[in-house]
């Protein structure tokens, strides 16, 4: 890690501009346009179309923005070292309408916070850790920081665990992500073991040239269905109905 980790709770954020892209157009905005008089979530993660980023950070924050909004917060934003024109393009590619995605390309932002690390090991240079943080009018009330171990630890930043916070008394249905294939016999299979068990889900179609490897680089499998609840990856349809059945089980 390029610093240690810092929690910075009761602590205003950063004093910095970030240049962001607006419509195709350039636009600065400061710290105070962000967070000046508002009650604001952050989460931060290491790359914009990176897996678990894609798959189920930003989605989940994007799915349940209502639910934060109506626990008092006017906005929701994601914050990565990646430039202007990246972010740009990501927003677009994961069809954002209620999180506001800021483009930290000069890691001013996340140097000030205690939270850049090294990633040269992936070839991707500084970037943040992943975290979340609840601030009010500028003042850092909150931080949910992942655990400072090796690789990329997804625990505690996630959309439902800070909504539990400004929210204890909502109670979140899981986050399913479902990755599927058109015409995949087991994929129905799983669809239906999960709408049977009251648990709605995001599909994920992997479909076109290049479809088993985009499988294999978000996933780490070949087939499908893959299923991840919460973050946790359960697998195919098998294993999904032995999940949903010691589930059961406990309860």
């Amino acid at each position: 890690m390029t610093q240690k980790i810092q929690n910075r709770e009761g602590q205003t954020v950063p004093d910095v501009t970030f240049r962001t892209r607006d419509n195709g157009q350039w636009k600065d905005v400061t710290t105070r346009d962000l967070f000046a008089d508002k009650k604001v979530v952050v989460f931060a993660l290491p790359g914009a179309f990176t897996p678990t980023c894609s798959a189920s950070h930003l989605p989940r924050y994007e799915e349940l923005a209502s639910a934060f909004r109506e626990a008092g917060v006017d906005d929701i934003l994601c914050v990565s070292v990646n430039d202007g024109f990246v972010m740009e393009a990501w927003r677009g590619d994961q069809k954002c309408q209620n999180v506001r995605l800021v483009p930290d390309g000069n890691a001013d932002f996340t140097r000030e916070m205690g939270m850049l690390v090294d990633k040269c090991g992936l070839g991707f240079g500084d970037r943040s850790w992943r975290y979340s943080m609840l601030v009010d009018d500028g003042k850092i009330t909150k931080m949910f920081i992942e655990p400072e171990v090796e690789g990329d630890p997804y625990q505690v930043s996630d959309a439902d665990t800070m909504l539990a916070y400004v929210a204890p008394e909502r109670a979140a249905k899981p986050n399913v992500a479902l990755f599927t294939k058109e015409g995949c016999g087991h994929c129905a299979r799983a669809k239906k073991a999960l709408t049977a068990a009251g648990m709605t889900y995001r599909e994920i179609e992997i479909a076109g040239i290049g479809g088993s490897e985009a499988l294999r680089a978000l996933t780490g499998a070949t087939t499908v269905p893959q299923v991840f609840i919460d973050g946790e990856k359960i697998g195919s349809a098998d294993e999904l109905e032995a999940h949903l059945a010691n589930f059961r089980k406990a309860g």
